[in-house]
């Protein structure tokens, strides 16, 4: 693996995920007995950061504070050598905990989780040094008005920033603006936008150059100067498609460093495709 010189900026959600692998979701009432099981920091940044730490440097920008499961997200991130800046390090309550279900047949999930909506962190309590050495930026939406403190700075100092539009949240208006990349999923819906069109053209009114769409095992439709293509996506037999797309994103901020944009958003498909075959969001970094 070469050197890693890159380092890259993810600002987002952390939590903690208990998956369990099962031949099914269960009923209302029900019990059923896992056939595999395991535990990892989880969230969209939080797995983008992990997956781009396989080639590059990755600093992940999120709450975590006092208690004692703490130590749980700290001692994974570490394994992957992450680095970790807290945004709130004297919370007292215990992180976000998500409990996902994988269905073995198609790899399928179902998960219940919290998000960080009750736990926005102001964008006054920055480091002041946060883009030092800092590559690329990817913004998840789940700190809002950190992200939008940390895009606006990245553009003043030209470090390409990066948003995980898994769905639309409140306050994206007003990170869009600074965003060079904007990769989204099939359910991103800015307000007054029902389809891919209305999306891609709301995104390109927000002044964004590099657009793409992300539509699970169907091609990737992307825009670069208005002028629209595709990138088709591998077939695998799926194990699991959980945190799929985060780490699509995290292999897309290492490519986007190196390669064009239709380039980078094939790289990471396979990458993505890649994962979908191991049970959890790390075996595929053990092959």
């Amino acid at each position: 693996m070469s050197r890693k010189t890159k380092l890259g900026l993810f600002i987002g959600l952390v939590t903690i995920d208990f998956i369990y692998l099962a031949q099914c979701v269960p009923h209302s009432n029900q019990k059923i007995v896992a056939t595999d099981y395991t535990l990892a920091a989880g969230g969209p940044a939080t797995n983008a950061a992990i997956t781009f730490s396989y080639w590059d440097r990755a600093k992940l920008l999120g709450e975590f504070g006092l208690h004692p499961l703490q130590n749980l997200l700290v001692a994974d991130l570490e394994t992957y050598q992450v680095i970790v800046q807290d945004l709130n390090p004297t919370k007292l309550e215990p992180p976000p905990v998500s409990s996902i279900i994988v269905t073995e047949a198609t790899g399928e999930r179902a998960v219940i989780s919290i998000n960080a909506v009750k736990t926005q962190v102001t964008g006054d309590r920055l480091p002041e040094d946060i883009l030092q050495g800092v590559d690329i930026v990817l913004v998840d939406g789940h700190q809002m008005l950190v992200g939008q403190a940390i895009a606006q700075q990245a553009k003043e100092k030209h470090i390409p920033v990066v948003i995980d539009g898994g769905s639309w949240k409140p306050g994206f208006e007003k990170v869009l603006p600074f965003v060079d990349y904007a990769v989204c999923s099939a359910n991103f819906y800015p307000p007054g936008c029902n389809n891919t069109t209305e999306v891609f053209a709301y995104l390109t009114d927000v002044g964004i150059p590099y657009i793409a769409i992300t539509q699970g095992e169907n091609p990737i439709q992307y825009q670069i100067n208005d002028k629209h293509n595709s990138v088709v996506v591998p077939k695998v037999k799926a194990v699991d498609t959980l945190g799929a797309g985060d780490i699509f994103h995290g292999a897309f901020c290492h490519y986007i460093l190196q390669a064009n944009f239709p380039e980078a958003l094939a790289a990471a498909a396979r990458v993505a495709a890649s994962s979908c075959e191991f049970f959890g969001t790390r075996r595929w970094m053990q092959q």
